[in-house]
């Protein structure tokens, strides 16, 4: 197993083929800007892309907060990233909050989001960028930029209407109102939702279970489930055949086979 990042305001451990990220700014509600969590994710997932050894990450904060998104009262004082002209701001976007948009969906791993607690703005659309999300019943959700006169910058209208539908995320994001674990749930932005004494142990559960499976078969089929949502099915088609004749002569194939024809359980090792 490769190296893991070096992390400022984040811890990282790691269980047999899973890791667990866990954000350590409670001082801030874990804010994702005027401090290191965006550097600290981004690092992650590319340590996680690069290591075969890794199958899944879950995403959790320390503390009362998921993640505040923004700091509002940088967007105040229009310091750090939300200081200087437009074009200044655009440029801090692409180069800040939005790394963390292009590096999650690039994740080839699976991504979990085990919601601690509030999840307002870009801390929202964080979740909303995970394969799945865990609740509890201290989660809030908000796309709350609106309320502050800012547009979702880091790309959140994007993820949140591929989970909810069109007119479903309309109502979240022309409102910004927050909604609890309940609804959370019914809205099916939630997988789960579970007492918060149990969230991480939940969450670990379906990491656990991801990581006994093939990890290359893992990876690709995360891979060609991000390619549907953009690609016509013809062209999705051939994609699903070439990536499957691979698989077909791989270790991971033929290990899967003979436990499941001699009612074992399979052992692999990243490639």
């Amino acid at each position: 197993m490769s190296k893991q990042p070096t992390l400022s305001d984040a811890t990282l451990t790691v269980t047999n083929r899973y890791a667990t990220l866990r954000f350590e700014r409670d001082d801030v509600r874990n804010a994702l800007t005027g401090t290191a969590l965006i550097d600290d994710l981004c690092a992650t997932i590319a340590w996680a892309n690069a290591n075969k050894d890794i199958s899944c990450l879950i995403l959790t904060g320390a503390g009362s907060a998921f993640s505040s998104g923004g700091n509002v009262k940088d967007m105040r004082d229009k310091v750090g990233m939300f200081g200087g002209s437009p074009s200044e701001i655009s440029e801090s976007y692409k180069n800040g909050i939005q790394r963390i948009s292009r590096a999650m969906h690039s994740a080839e791993i699976v991504t979990i989001a085990a919601v601690n607690g509030a999840a307002v703005g870009a801390g929202f659309d964080l979740c909303c960028m995970a394969d799945l999300r865990i609740g509890c019943e201290n989660t809030r959700f908000g796309e709350t930029f609106v309320n502050l006169g800012i547009i979702p910058g880091d790309g959140g209208a994007w993820f949140l209407q591929r989970l909810v539908g069109y007119q479903r995320a309309a109502e979240l994001t022309f409102s910004g109102r927050i909604i609890d674990s309940e609804e959370a749930l019914t809205l099916g932005l939630l997988l789960e939702c579970v007492p918060k004494e149990t969230l991480i142990a939940t969450a670990e559960r379906y990491a656990s279970e991801y990581a006994s499976k093939p990890p290359q078969a893992l990876r690709a089929t995360k891979r060609l489930m991000k390619l549907a949502q953009r690609q016509e099915l013809g062209d999705f088609l051939d994609v699903c055949a070439d990536v499957q004749s691979q698989c077909h002569h791989t270790e991971d194939h033929q290990r899967a086979l003979n436990a499941f024809l001699t009612k074992t359980d399979a052992r692999f090792e990243g490639n």
